[in-house]
């Protein structure tokens, strides 16, 4: 990919402090965007944001916080003087438990980071990408977006929704120039395991069989960098 391929475009991308978000960050910095890197984690985002040169931008947001996410959006907008013309939704939370087990506060909290901070995102962003003619929204799906696994209750429920809600926007969106994916891998090797420890249980990918952050950012890049005139509706990876 040409380092140039990008240059002069802008992008933010959510859950940018580790895993999915930072490789893709990486990658679209390194193609010439401009990139705001968006996490809780502020000091450890400024890192990131740091060692990826002058075009990292860091945002420290904690999505579940919607007064924080109204000032990352005005640090945005002002920022890149108006909508960024790639948004990606990665930010999310994975925690497992049967549904007579998981608390219903620990189901409204996986909703909540992963389905509702990405629409309140979008509530703010896309009429403005509308207004301007052009955009591109990313959603990082997942396996689970269609395929139903035991205790998956809260993740599966978030991500069937956001798969709903990129068919939702792909139909309103269209004709306007502005273009919405949904990239969704299977198991990706990333810290959203740590707690999980998948080597141990039962029915679950070692990490060692699943795909790398990498390989998924490489995907993004490549959607969001199709002619103008393409929309990859819906791209899904599999581990060899």
């Amino acid at each position: 990919m040409s380092a140039t391929r990008l240059t002069g475009r802008t992008a933010a991308v959510t859950g940018a402090s580790r895993g999915i978000g930072l490789a893709t960050a990486r990658a679209l910095v390194g193609a010439g965007a401009r990139v705001a890197l968006l996490a809780r984690s502020a000091d450890v985002l400024r890192e990131h944001a740091q060692s990826l040169g002058a075009g990292a931008l860091a945002v420290p947001c904690d999505l579940l916080d919607g007064a924080q996410i109204a000032q990352a959006i005005d640090r945005l907008l002002d920022a890149f003087e108006g909508a960024p013309d790639v948004l990606v939704l990665n930010a999310g939370v994975f925690s497992l438990g049967k549904v007579g087990e998981m608390p219903p506060v620990g189901f409204a909290k996986t909703i909540a980071l992963n389905l509702v901070a990405p629409y309140t995102l979008l509530h703010a962003l896309i009429p403005r990408m509308q207004a301007r003619g052009s955009g591109h929204v990313v959603t990082i799906g997942s396996i689970a977006d269609r395929v139903a696994y035991p205790e998956n209750a809260a993740y599966a429920a978030s991500k069937f929704g956001a798969r709903a809600l990129h068919q939702v926007i792909r139909a309103e969106l269209g004709g306007s120039g502005v273009r919405a994916s949904l990239v969704s891998p299977g198991p990706v090797a990333t810290p959203l395991w740590d707690a999980i420890d998948p080597e141990r249980r039962r029915g679950h990918t070692p990490r060692e069989r699943m795909l790398k952050a990498d390989a998924v950012a490489d995907a993004v890049l490549w959607v969001v960098t199709r002619p103008d005139e393409v929309n990859v509706d819906e791209l899904r990876l599999t581990r060899t």
